[in-house]
């Protein structure tokens, strides 16, 4: 509810511009009360000022009105864990929503966790006859759009190959290359179908994994129930995934800082490369330079490319995407990570919507930038 003050201020406001539209009118000539009635065009040119001040006194209120009341509106902070990271919120609210957002982030998890047993993409990988719902739903045909348009750089089958080479969930291993030829023939977005609800696969020991989509469809459900709350100013961050909109604390647009690419896994000496604004976008980042390990003395990156079945070799080290939703930034930061910037350059020709900030090394290992021209002006 409005403060006491903010009331105060309104009918003051309201007072001074009835006293000056009084003052005008008599600075005019033109009578407020009892007009002549032998003058019938002096009394409508009258009745017509008044109304056309009478209505931008009131355009002027409702500004003043609506600024206080945002003004008085606090700002509320949650934070927490889900799907195995961190998120942190911000918002503009009266209420404390931290139930409300916990349960939005619990459906989503309910539905899409890998690691939740009770979930449906559980038992959808152990082959249990389940109707999948709505939010499964959304993900798999964007997970499936997205393959499409990357020529299956994006895969959500490609978890074996991923556990397989000791990024996953099964420990540190280094696997074969009958091994890897295996694993192959489980990997393919075109061998899973979804069928009037139902998940069919090639083969039934394929195994969906959504976590590369998970968290930014995440911080898009949470906009959404904001949106429906009629939240207006918020901020949305799960593990690096973000999605703003109106302004900060500060009532400027939100700015988000991209991180330069390094060795230290501990994040201890992380440093900022450039600063974006983000205000009304998603934003999504992923990278090679964290999650990573050597065999026989060789780097290997945590990205696998779905078609050889291999750590990705490329020059890029963190691909950064914006777009209008944070599951689609999400899942297309990932294929470019797995395509290098060459291909993912000819996917953003065809993608107007989509702005990317590339960081990559050059010929002597120096760190080299690349961004999307429509980016220019959003980078600080």
């Amino acid at each position: 509810m409005p403060s006491v003050g903010s009331l105060t201020f309104l009918f003051t406001t309201i007072n001074k511009i009835s006293n000056k539209i009084r003052n005008i009118m008599a600075t005019s000539g033109t009578p407020i009360q009892k007009p002549q009635q032998n003058s019938h065009g002096n009394k409508t040119s009258g009745r017509k000022t008044i109304l056309q001040l009478l209505f931008l006194a009131f355009l002027v209120i409702g500004t003043i009105w609506i600024i206080r009341t945002q003004n008085d509106t606090p700002f509320q902070k949650d934070s927490g864990e889900i799907f195995g990271t961190f998120y942190h919120i911000t918002y503009q609210s009266n209420e404390d929503l931290r139930p409300e957002i916990e349960a939005e982030l619990n459906k989503v998890d309910a539905s899409l966790s890998p690691f939740n047993p009770k979930s449906i993409i559980t038992a959808v990988n152990d082959n249990k006859n389940i109707t999948v719902n709505e939010m499964f739903t959304q993900v798999f045909m964007l997970a499936e759009r997205v393959s499409k348009e990357t020529n299956g750089a994006f895969d959500i089958t490609v978890a074996p190959l991923v556990n397989a080479w000791g990024f996953g969930t099964e420990g540190r291993k280094t696997p074969t290359k009958a091994t890897i030829d295996s694993l192959r023939q489980l990997v393919g977005y075109q061998k899973v179908a979804l069928v009037n609800g139902h998940v069919k696969k090639s083969n039934p020991k394929m195994r969906l994994d959504c976590s590369a989509i998970a968290k930014g469809y995440g911080a898009d459900v949470v906009a959404n129930f904001f949106k429906r709350k009629g939240i207006e100013n918020y901020l949305i961050e799960i593990g690096g995934e973000v999605v703003t909109s109106g302004n900060s604390e500060k009532r400027v647009p939100w700015r988000i800082g991209v991180v330069k690419p390094s060795d230290d896994t501990l994040d201890v000496n992380e440093e900022t490369q450039t600063i974006i604004n983000v205000t009304d976008k998603a934003m999504a980042t992923s990278g090679n330079y964290r999650n990573f390990r050597y065999v026989a003395g060789k780097k290997f990156a945590h990205t696998i490319d779905p078609a050889s079945g291999y750590p990705v070799q490329h020059s890029l080290l963190s691909a950064t995407v914006l777009a209008n939703d944070c599951a689609t930034a999400d899942a297309y930061a990932t294929a470019f990570m797995a395509m290098g910037i060459d291909k993912a350059k000819k996917v953003l020709e065809r993608h107007s919507e989509l702005m990317a900030y590339f960081i990559y090394a050059g010929p002597k290992g120096d760190l080299k930038v690349w961004f999307s021209p429509a980016l220019r002006s959003k980078i600080q």
